[in-house]
């Protein structure tokens, strides 16, 4: 029996400033609002999954501050299972930076803090449930190490979803190899094959360079333009286009389809690829008309009916 999502992955405390555009550099700008919340990509994923309905396990790391105490609680009102999820004695949580432009545009800093100390131990402390993951969801915001080793023991028994974000130039390219999906964003993909600017015209070739570099299936997310994705065995480039909406704040979206697409391929194991696609796309699209990151995250009865049939 599987065990539903499991993700080895970062958890962040997100400051926000609403600023009216993004500064030049050495300039001061004048926002209008301040908010604290919670992020990084693994729990943001897996905190959308679980707004979806999925059974979910974290395996991260926090810090023995006041906000890693206040995260974990969060996370359990999810009723996400953060068993594997440890609290780092004398180490800050990780934070990011954020700055939200009228426009919806983003720039963030992270510092990593307790991420960088989640190790391959701390995975090989919840080897059972890695197992048996149907889907096991990473990302690069912690060690590429402590990925690849989650990717080893649950090779062959589900699907492997790697988030090659933030973007990393060179990565280890076992990590590719070893999971069944490799899914980006325009930036990410440009930076790792050098295609700029990345477009529909030539995503066709960015994806053929990442299959040179040994990804198995890859998906390419292209916000307002939907997805583009491929696979090795079928290497011509499919097109899911998704309708526009006026975005109010677009951090997190990628987040919010990654965690749906663990769960559309979880839960709805019979639909094709581009099926399990169009439906986080929708999701994601969602999110976008929200402001913040996991709050804007849609729950199942905030969604087509359809769209879990």
């Amino acid at each position: 029996m599987s065990e539903g999502i499991v993700v080895v992955g970062s958890c962040m405390i997100d400051f926000t400033s609403y600023v009216p555009r993004l500064p030049k550099p050495g300039e001061t700008l004048v926002g209008m609002e301040f908010k604290r919340t919670v992020g990084g990509k693994g729990a943001n994923q897996c905190v959308s999954a679980a707004k979806l309905g999925a059974s979910t396990t974290l395996i991260a790391s926090l810090g023995s501050d006041i906000f890693g105490e206040e995260y974990l609680q969060i996370l359990k009102s999810f009723n996400i299972n953060t068993n594997f999820l440890k609290i780092r004695k004398d180490v800050s949580s990780g934070v990011a930076q954020i700055m939200v432009a009228n426009n919806g545009e983003n720039s963030i800093v992270i510092v990593l803090g307790a991420n960088a100390l989640l190790c391959p131990a701390d995975v090989d402390e919840a080897e059972g449930v890695v197992k048996n993951a149907a889907v096991l969801l990473t990302q690069f915001e912690t060690s590429l190490d402590t990925t690849l080793h989650a990717l080893k023991l649950h090779k062959g028994r589900g699907v492997s979803i790697v988030n090659g974000a933030p973007a990393v130039a060179n990565p280890d390219l076992n990590v590719l190899k070893t999971s069944d999906i490799f899914c980006v964003n325009e930036i990410e993909t440009e930076i790792m094959t050098g295609i700029e600017p990345l477009t529909l015209d030539n995503a066709q070739e960015a994806l053929d360079k990442l299959f040179k570099l040994g990804c198995n299936t890859v998906i390419i997310t292209l916000g307002a333009g939907g997805a583009v994705f491929a696979s090795r065995n079928d290497p011509k480039m499919i097109h899911v286009p998704v309708e526009k909406v006026k975005p109010v704040d677009t951090t997190g979206a990628g987040d919010a389809f990654l965690g749906a697409l663990a769960y559309f391929i979880a839960y709805h194991p019979k639909l094709t690829l581009k099926n399990q696609i169009e439906r986080a796309c929708q999701v994601a699209k969602k999110s976008v008309t929200k402001a913040g990151t996991q709050p804007s995250f849609p729950i199942k009865d905030e969604l087509s009916k359809e769209l879990f049939l």
